[in-house]
């Protein structure tokens, strides 16, 4: 029987004796710990893995850490967010809150219940993505998409290796089924908040994937352009 993939959490403070300490304790806890120190590293790491939960202190250097978490979801990336803060008004916390954190502990805090809380943001996360989430592996047609892997499988057993940006297009439009996903959803899901590319990029895509899956690319059943509005997939 394999044991459960560790849980990963993304750790955002820059105060380096307070970073090292919650990291050491957090992998003692036995999560899988990524660092960053700054707003931008934040970001990047975001933007370039998955993670299970982000430990976001606010006063950091260059991007704050309200604005990282606003960021965060305005790319609708629900991953849970802990907001670590020295502001302890009322006002900052609902702040915090308000731009999207899931929980907020002032400084200093107990550690205790540091982890329980982050055990608790994770374990909630779990049972709402079990709810609604895609499976790794996902079938239609004569077609199969292992998501973990970023590859699929055609009508022809012919293995396709897919880009991170193709992966994130299927599942979006998979988790959204029958319906017409609008193309700034896409933008913002996918390529992120402030690279905006062409409609023609997404077009490429959809093409590309009308190759890969359909038994006629010129009459598709599955991947659909809903001409002015979005884009769609079917069953």
């Amino acid at each position: 029987m394999t044991e459960p993939a560790r849980k990963s959490i993304l750790l955002v403070e820059d105060e380096e004796n307070l970073h090292d300490a919650l990291r050491l304790n957090l992998e003692l806890e036995n999560y899988q710990v990524t660092s960053a120190y700054d707003g931008n590293q934040a970001l990047k790491a975001i933007s370039d893995e998955y993670f299970d939960l982000v430990i976001l202190d606010v006063m950091l250097p260059g991007i704050d850490g309200i604005s990282v978490a606003e960021t965060i979801r305005v790319q609708h990336n629900p991953v849970p967010i802990l907001i670590l803060s020295a502001r302890n008004s009322s006002a900052d916390r609902i702040l915090g809150l308000k731009k999207g954190a899931d929980d907020y502990l002032n400084k200093p805090f107990n550690l205790e219940e540091l982890l329980l809380r982050v055990q608790k943001l994770i374990e909630k996360n779990e049972r709402l993505q079990e709810r609604n989430a895609v499976p790794n592996r996902y079938s239609f047609g004569k077609n199969i998409i292992d998501f973990r892997a970023q590859e699929a499988f055609n009508k022809k057993n012919e293995r396709i290796r897919l880009s991170k940006k193709e992966s994130m297009l299927l599942k979006l439009l998979i988790e959204n089924k029958n319906e017409v996903v609008k193309r700034e959803k896409i933008l913002q899901t996918v390529w992120g908040y402030h690279v905006y590319p062409t409609t023609r990029t997404i077009d490429n895509f959809i093409l590309n994937f009308r190759k890969y899956f359909e038994e006629d690319s010129r009459n598709p059943r599955h991947f659909h352009s809903v001409r002015g509005v979005g884009y769609k997939y079917t069953e």
